[in-house]
This record gives structure tokens, sequence and C-alpha cells, in this order.
């Protein structure tokens, strides 16, 4: 299969059935219900049913916001769904509005948001799940324990094994270690924590249409060690966890300098990349797709994606953000919703 082809959209292509997709607010003081309205406000294909989750008041401030009408509320997951609704679940109260800044009420709001929408989403009440950015700040002010989306929602799925997957049109990244402090990675990765990360990758391409599964791994050091000479880690922790995966089948190459492999991954040398922290593997993804970067959580039983930006707060309440990363996150959404998901 193409890339070409693994690229290609749902539009303009219904299917027998209607394919229901819930969208979360997000902070509400940041740009999310914006950016989430926007993108369900655009052209959707015949079959496809988005559900906006969030307060009624956020909503309405949004389509005020953009001088649109807002969408039908309902009171329930129940059929018939109209193509485009906002859904409030309860039972946390409606933040006050304060754009732009960092509040526990929000967050309590968005965590609500988000527990609702992946219980829907495990019910089979929503195909797909897409989530729009939260604050980690916000989180810890309001004393909710995960970091973020990705850790949250593999406690309610009951996932042991998962991770980010950022990808644009042309570069896809997988991270061995998410948010942590760069003093802190190399004592955190591990080989178990490489060869997760290569499986998970390994399933994931398929999914997404790349049949050969080509991987390539990033060394952590300056030109991956440089033989010993700039860090061990290269052959005390990533040798082994790769002839570990190689004896499983993967098609995996590594470890390789960092400065190298992403040029290699543009070239079609590799379909995907495992870097081995957060900054090495998004620098170059936000610098090639910045406004159509899609994060997708590998591991779940659910589909669940975001775009690959986060609350924007200086730029919430001004209707000004840009909603194609979004849109991007709900169309791949659509289309993962319809192939069989390996971790269901």
């Amino acid at each position: 299969m193409t890339r070409q082809t693994a690229r290609s959209s749902t539009r303009g292509r219904p299917t027998a059935h209607p394919l229901c997709i819930g969208i979360t607010a997000g902070d509400p003081n940041g740009i999310g219900p914006e950016v989430a309205l926007k993108a369900a406000l655009g052209p959707q294909p015949a079959n496809r049913r988005l559900v906006l989750v969030g307060h009624r008041a956020v909503w309405l401030r949004a389509a005020t916001l953009l001088g649109r009408r807002p969408p039908p509320e309902i009171h329930e997951l129940a059929a018939p769904i109209p193509r485009l609704c906002t859904w409030d679940p309860g039972p946390a109260p409606a933040p006050r509005p304060r754009p732009g800044r960092v509040c526990a009420d929000a967050a309590r709001a968005a965590y609500a948001y988000i527990l609702a929408a992946t219980a829907a989403a495990q019910t089979g009440h929503l195909q797909a799940i897409v989530t729009a950015p939260i604050s980690k700040e916000a989180f810890q002010l309001a004393g909710i324990c995960e970091p973020g989306h990705t850790e949250l929602l593999a406690r309610l799925t009951g996932a042991r094994r998962y991770a980010m997957m950022l990808f644009g049109d042309k570069i896809r990244v997988v991270l061995a270690t998410r948010h942590l402090p760069l003093r802190k990675v190399a004592d955190a990765l591990t080989a178990d924590a490489i060869v997760d990360a290569v499986e998970l990758l390994a399933c994931a391409l398929p999914w997404m249409g790349f049949r050969r599964a080509r991987i390539g791994v990033c060394g952590l050091n300056p030109h991956a060690g440089d033989g010993g000479a700039l860090g061990t880690e290269e052959q005390t922790i990533l040798a082994p966890a790769l002839a570990r995966c190689r004896r499983r089948g993967w098609n995996v190459a590594g470890p390789v300098p960092a400065d190298v492999i992403f040029h290699q991954h543009l070239a079609g040398q590799f379909d995907a990349v495992v870097a081995m922290y957060h900054d090495q593997g998004l620098a170059p993804l936000k610098m090639l797709s910045f406004e159509t970067g899609v994060n997708l959580t590998l591991g779940l039983p659910i589909v669940r994606t975001s775009p690959d930006h986060g609350t924007a707060f200086d730029l919430a309440g001004q209707g000004v953000a840009h909603s194609t990363s979004l849109r991007a996150a709900l169309d791949w959404a659509a289309r993962l919703a319809t192939r069989r998901n390996p971790w269901a």
C-alpha cells in the first residue's frame, strides 16, 4: 500500500452505518472549544455524526465567538443522533469563563469531559474520540494525578502498555519516554520501554496502512554514543533491546543518530521513528507539521486522537485559532474507527 493510500481521506465514502465521534472541549479557557467547533462545522461525510462533549455554556460561548448558531443539544447518547450536537455529561459544575487563565475549575470540567467520552467509547455509543487540549498545570492545580491525556486514558481503559504516536503528512514518531525532565530521561530509559514502543508501533503502522512497518530507532546520545565515547546507553540498553525486537520479527533498524534518522525517514527508508524522549521526536515533527500534526494513543481498546498542539492560552477568546490540526485528528479518528483496532 502506498503512502498516498495510507493517507487517503474517508470524505465522500459513506458506510452503511453512522459513525459517531465525540470531540471533547478540552480546557474551556483555552482554544479547544473554538477549534473543536470550527472543525465540526466544516464539511463532513454524510454518515459522520459529531458529538461535542462539554458544558452547554462552553459551546454557546464558542459559537458566539465564531458568529455561528450553536448546534442542538442532546441529553443522552441515544439514536438517532443529529449530524452535529452538543452533550453536557455532568456532573462537574460549569467553570467560570476566564479565557487564557490557568484555573482549577476549568481543569475539573475538562477532566469530566474526558471521563464521559471515554466511557461512551467503551460502551460503543461513540466509535472514536478526539480530545481538545488540556492544561497540565491546571490539572496539577486541581489535584488531578495524571499528567495528561495519555496516562489518564490508559488508566480508564485498563491499558498496561501504551505510547504517544505523533504524525503529520510526512513524519511519524513514537516516544519511548514521554513528559520527563531531560535529566531523568536516561534513568527512565529501559530495554523493556524500547521493546514496548517498537511493538506498539509495529502494530500501529499496518492499522494506518503501512504494511512493511519499517521502524528506525533513535540513539539517545550524540552520534548514537560514538562507540561509547559519548555515552554507553546505546551499547547497554538500546542494542540488546533491538536484538530482542529483531528476534520477534519486527523490521527495525538502529540505534541511528538522531541528527540523521529523520532525514532517512523523510527519504523513505523508514515508515516511522521511535524517539527516546519528547523533544527529540517532537522538534522535527512540529517543524514539518506544526499546523497539521495528530496525536494518536497506541495500546488503547478505543480510538483516540487529538491535535498536536496545546491550549494556546495566548490566543484564547479571540476567534483566531486554526482548526487544521483538529480537523486532521478528526479525519484520522474516523478512518481508524472503520479498521480493526489491534488492541480492541
